[in-house]
């Protein structure tokens, strides 16, 4: 992803500002547009369906609720803080200064500044600058909308455990002191941007930084009770799959928006990603079925998100074949780790990782940006990247390097997250729990919401047979009858 100017400067027109410009290229500005509401609605309702279906039944709501307010907090801490100091003016070299992203301004667009250009004596040329023909309007909402995402994809190694309440303390913290310097430092112009780390729309900055976060986190929140981790199976399958697809064709726009533009790097990023999604999801099923004896729809489910995961570092930077090679090792790699090495070592054991976002986001992400490192294909590069010269280490040359940068870059974010992730649950927890009291750790969503997502045979409810069918409100006589279709 290409790193933005700081503050559009308002330009006066003489009889007023035009609601269409000359500059504006409203073919660019549909597509930008139509991407954030498509990375949008991998969230709401996305991730949301997605985690309220995949959980055990009594943390349906609770789920898919910490998804909700996630998402909705975001835009908030977005506009009035989060965007500028993530594209804004440097304050350090990994982040910008704080300010809000707010007013008419806007409304003008950015290609009306100067370029700034540094040039070096090797010949390379570097910019901090893109030239978007729209306003920033839709820049600073298609940001806002992956800075959502992100804490949604999080939220995903604390479900069936972590306070409510200090999950609400949680957002906006991670997000002002993890997440934008992730962003700036890779996308805004940070010192890893200048340095030529590839992250075309959010391996390192988005899922790498969720999978380590997540996962210390849960450290830091404890495990689920001991109940929920011996059984914790889905409580709707089938609505699982609705998520898990709007979450693969929302992607288009999580990927195909990144070049800024409807433009020819935009098409081969689409399509690479689809690729890579359905290679990983084969490869991950058909590991299933060798080792396994069965195919797993979860298991598919994961191989599908491994897949996009992994080649979003390099969507628009690989050529077809290479998004194949990603898709075949996304779909054994974390396969792999999740299935083999997690069940091995004890440190995985003991933190309990609820979704495996460790796995699906963190080893796809760090995947995902050393395959770019070593694919990445000059030419695409050039259509992209303000770096010239770039190219995976395959094509010779300088490319080698690329992916000692990938590692170094990649390495960044870890420590990072790591550290800042630990200090942000400490400090919460000295104010409020972290963990749900055991009481609710036992009921589930009616002690921590007073809400249930099924009313149909809910605890202490009574079942009318002469409105709802033949079986009685005493479900423990009907076990044979019913099994098949309920899931606590």
């Amino acid at each position: 992803m290409a790193a933005l100017p700081p503050n559009p400067v308002p330009v006066a027109y003489q009889g007023g500002t035009p609601a269409v410009p000359v500059w504006l290229n409203k073919g660019d500005n549909a597509w930008q547009m139509i991407s954030a509401t498509l990375v949008g609605l991998q969230s709401v309702p996305g991730l949301v369906i997605l985690y309220g279906s995949i959980v055990k039944k009594k943390w349906a709501v609770n789920s898919a609720f910490m998804a909700l307010y996630a998402f909705a907090a975001v835009v908030l801490c977005w506009v009035i803080w989060g965007y500028k100091m993530s594209f804004g003016h440097k304050l350090l070299p990994f982040w910008g200064k704080a300010g809000p992203a707010l007013g008419q301004k806007y409304l003008v667009n950015q290609a009306l500044l100067p370029a700034t250009t540094q040039f070096y004596d090797d010949g390379r040329v570097e910019t901090a600058m893109v030239t978007p023909f729209y306003p920033m309007a839709s820049m600073v909402w298609f940001q806002c909308v992956f800075a959502g995402i992100t804490l949604v994809i999080l939220a995903g190694s604390v479900l069936g455990r972590m306070s409510f309440k200090a999950w609400m303390a949680f957002v906006p913290l991670w997000l002002t002191f993890c997440y934008t310097v992730g962003a700036f430092s890779l996308w805004g112009g940070g010192f890893l941007f200048h340095w030529g780390v590839m992250d075309y729309s959010g391996g390192y900055v988005i899922h790498l930084s969720s999978g380590i976060a997540g996962f210390t986190a849960a450290y830091w929140v404890g495990p689920r009770s001991k109940k929920d981790r011996e059984r914790f199976p889905p409580n709707n399958v089938l609505l699982m799959l609705a998520g898990a697809g709007l979450l693969w064709m929302g992607w288009a726009g999580f990927n195909g928006g990144d070049p800024y533009s409807a433009n020819v790097d935009s098409s081969m990023a689409v399509l690479n990603t689809n690729i890579c999604a359905a290679t990983s999801l084969l490869v991950w099923t058909w590991l299933d079925v060798i080792f396994f004896k069965k195919p797993s729809v979860i298991g598919a489910v994961q191989g599908m998100i491994t897949g996009l995961v992994s080649i979003t570092p390099g969507a628009g930077l690989v050529q077809g074949w290479a998004a194949i090679v990603f898709g075949i090792l996304s779909g054994s790699v974390p396969w792999f780790t999740m299935m083999i090495v997690h069940k091995r070592w004890s440190l995985l054991q003991h933190i309990d990782d609820t979704l495996g976002v460790f796995h699906t986001h963190a080893i796809a992400g760090i995947l995902g940006g050393v395959l770019t490192g070593l694919l990445a294909e000059p030419q695409l590069c050039a259509m992209f990247l303000p770096v010239v010269n770039s190219k995976g280490g395959v094509y010779g040359g300088s490319g080698g390097i690329q992916i000692l940068k990938q590692l170094a870059g990649g390495g960044f974010i870890i420590g990072w997250n790591l550290v800042v992730t630990s200090i942000i649950c400490v400090a919460i927890n000295l104010i409020v729990p972290l963990r749900m009291t055991e009481e609710q750790l036992l009921i589930g969503d009616d002690a921590v919401h007073g809400e249930e997502a099924y009313a149909l045979w809910g605890d202490g409810e009574k079942y009318d047979s002469t409105r709802h069918g033949q079986y009685s409100d005493d479900t423990s006589h009907n076990k044979a009858s019913i099994g098949a279709t309920q899931v606590v």
